[in-house]
């Protein structure tokens, strides 16, 4: 591929984004508080995985997560590793083998629809994780349907978290993609290369 001096500062820059983006947590009756969880994260997995040379496409989301967590969790004297943070793993795991695979197949035209996808389960896994843990909800049915919808007081309800994870990831993923569409070589995209918009 082309014009590849970009990716080192491109991925520096996307780490030091989605670092700020998980380390400040906007106060939920701030006038931030639509920021909440308005994160390149997910996007980073997903474009990352299908675009960035292999000793960064894993890497550079895998150290993102581990890193923000820790901090996090020293933050608010939490242990540095709980079960609670299975549900996050999962879901950006999931999302990680999907644009593992866009990359395997070299087929571009996916990561839009993969975001959707990755958007959607991070938000039934993490939430199924949250009903599963947190005794506030009822194990039933219907304490399933509060923790994906009201959620647990006083907090926001979860649908607000997941209106702002659905356009943040479109938004990075879109960004991403249309960086990548600027500098991609138009040679036939091999197995296992990056993903790339020629034809």
């Amino acid at each position: 591929m082309k014009n590849q001096s970009w990716q080192m500062p491109a991925a520096l820059g996307l780490f030091a984004a989605a670092m700020t983006s998980r380390l400040y947590t906007p106060y939920a009756g701030s006038h931030l508080a639509w920021l909440q969880n308005f994160s390149p994260l997910a996007a980073i997995c997903l474009c990352g995985a299908a675009y960035l040379p292999r000793k960064m496409a894993v890497a550079l989301p895998v150290a993102v997560l581990v890193i923000s967590d820790l901090f996090l969790n020293a933050h608010y004297g939490q242990p540095l590793l709980s079960l609670g943070m299975l549900p996050n793993y999962i879901a950006f795991g999931l999302i990680l083998g999907m644009g593992w695979m866009i990359r395997k197949h070299g087929r571009a035209w996916m990561v839009i629809p993969a975001s959707l996808l990755g958007s959607a389960l991070f938000y039934l896994i993490t939430n199924t994780g949250s009903w599963i843990s947190n005794p506030v909800y009822s194990r039933s049915f219907a304490g399933w349907l509060q923790a994906l919808t009201t959620g647990a007081p006083p907090y926001p309800p979860t649908w607000a978290f997941y209106r702002s994870t659905l356009v943040s990831d479109l938004l990075f993923t879109t960004v991403f993609v249309l960086c990548m569409a600027a500098t991609a070589s138009r040679a036939p995209v091999a197995e296992g290369r990056p993903a790339t918009s020629a034809s």
